[in-house]
């Protein structure tokens, strides 16, 4: 649903309050209607409505794919809003070339008798003609409920799961008999075992959680949502109470002593869903992930038994340039480690490159700094989340950048200080590596003058990132500049 937030109009206090309890309700109200509810706040002196908010179904295909709240529109222009409000009246509109029948409901200030705003139910007009051919009993209950929920009197509809296609509804009565069950819960009850109609019988006498769940609504007025196991199913069952406005004192302010009864319930839908498939699904989607977190962590960890092995070995060189290129080589591996390190703990496969410099600044402020040298080393810029790939090649190029920094820009220099920066240009990254050290020498040349380390930055970014890597002088000392797109091309 698109909440209100950020709709500025000079309503009063409560109006508001109200408007914003029904945008909380609207989805439950639009899943069961199978349509696209609109409210719309009505701003008198202007003889305007502005959009305060839009619930699409789950129920069905979404006529709008999305609105803009806070649109302010002209009442004249608005089919269905000018004039007297007819609940039961069809309007024709065409939206993107399909006919769309709406219906207007309007919403009232309890406390002085006004309109003060429309929901606004539009539907293709095939699936308008399905509703219409429904039981009127359901139809009925339906259009009691919208009231109801118009009125701000739903309470706990925050707390419901959606309500799917293949949901069945049952409609209990006030006498707490079954008036209405749809098709789909029909097919559904057939799966425990009840094989002839159900309608007319007390729901008390079904051997299912429905009794129990229903006199829970009725006695709370609010609505409930229980899973609970069956006949070796799992299903997930809400009991929506449709709360009755009386019929004195429907817009003042009634007595503290009348008020229960003025509130009271006149029935109870049941939604009902069969969730076994869909559980059977995650818990196995969660083993598998289970897997694949326990896999990148043994990875994590072998290398970084490799790394240690080579650290080893670096000690022991009694070569300078051989120690170099084994503490280049373990700054690698532990840079490759970083990402998998992120995928044992998350693996949907999205990692957070902020994340993952901050750590390969730590590794390589602890690994390639000597104690006697004070530089500082910072990550600006935004979360940027990657895939997984994406964040192993951008891991090696900000490890290859900021060893080049350290080993060419600070060689000679006791004090500096290294930062990368993230920008997110939407579809696409920088990596701004920047140091304040030597610069670059007289006349250089990436593309023959760059030594290891470069070379496989430019390789990397070209092939693998396919995207762009500059290195120039800058007036603080040397940027590298890594450009490329979140995803293949």
């Amino acid at each position: 649903m698109e909440a209100q937030g950020g709709v500025q109009a000079d309503l009063p206090k409560e109006t508001k309050a109200l408007l914003d309890k029904i945008a909380q309700d609207l989805p439950i109200l639009a899943d069961m209607s199978r349509a696209d509810l609109l409210l719309y706040a009505r701003l008198p002196r202007e003889e305007a409505v502005i959009l305060w908010a839009h619930a699409q179904p789950h129920s069905s295909t979404p006529l709008y794919d999305r609105l803009s709240i806070g649109e302010r529109l002209p009442i004249a222009s608005m089919p269905g809003l000018g004039g007297r409000v007819h609940v039961r009246r069809v309007h024709t509109l065409l939206v993107r070339g399909a006919t769309v029948a709406r219906q207007v409901f309007p919403v009232f200030d309890a406390a002085h008798r006004q309109v003060i705003g429309y929901a606004v139910r539009d539907a293709y007009w095939l699936a308008y003609e399905r509703h219409r051919r429904r039981s009127r009993v359901f139809q009925r209950a339906l259009d009691e409920f919208t009231r109801s929920v118009l009125r701000g009197d739903l309470e706990g509809a925050e707390g419901l799961s959606p309500f799917g296609e293949h949901d069945g509804i049952v409609y209990v009565g006030p006498d707490r008999c079954i008036q209405y069950m749809s098709g789909i819960a029909a097919e559904l009850y057939r799966n425990l075992g009840y094989r002839d109609s159900l309608i007319g019988r007390r729901v008390s006498e079904i051997e299912t959680i429905d009794h129990q769940l229903v006199m829970r609504a009725i006695n709370e007025r609010r609505c409930y949502e229980v899973q609970v196991e069956q006949g070796g199913l799992t299903w997930v069952r809400k009991a929506i109470p449709i709360v009755a406005a009386p019929k004195q004192g429907l817009f003042g302010k009634y007595p503290k002593r009348l008020e229960a009864r003025a509130r009271r319930v006149r029935g109870v839908f049941i939604l009902i869903h069969d969730a076994t498939e869909a559980l059977r699904t995650q818990r196995e989607l969660e083993a598998r992930m289970a897997l694949v977190r326990e896999v990148h962590h043994r990875v994590k960890n072998n290398l970084q038994i490799i790394a240690s092995i080579m650290r080893m070995q670096a000690r022991r060189a009694r070569d300078e340039e051989a120690r170099a290129v084994l503490e280049e080589g373990v700054n690698r591996i532990l840079s490759v480690a970083v990402v998998h390190e992120f995928l044992s703990q998350n693996a949907k496969g999205m990692i957070n490159l902020k994340d993952v410099a901050h750590r390969i600044l730590g590794q390589i402020q602890r690994g390639l700094i000597s104690p006697d040298k004070t530089i500082h080393m910072g990550v600006q810029g935004p979360d940027i989340w990657l895939p997984a790939e994406r964040a192993t090649q951008c891991a090696l190029v900000i490890n290859e950048l900021v060893q080049n920094a350290i080993e060419h820009g600070m060689a000679h220099r006791d004090a500096g200080r290294i930062d990368v920066e993230l920008v997110d240009h939407g579809d696409s990254v920088s990596i701004l590596v920047t140091d304040n050290g030597e610069g670059l020498p007289e006349g250089f040349d990436l593309a023959t003058d760059a030594h290891l380390g470069l070379q496989i930055v430019h390789n990397m970014v070209q092939r693998d990132l396919r995207g762009q890597f500059t290195l120039h002088n800058s007036p603080y000392g040397v940027q590298a500049h890594v450009r490329f797109a979140k995803t293949l091309p």
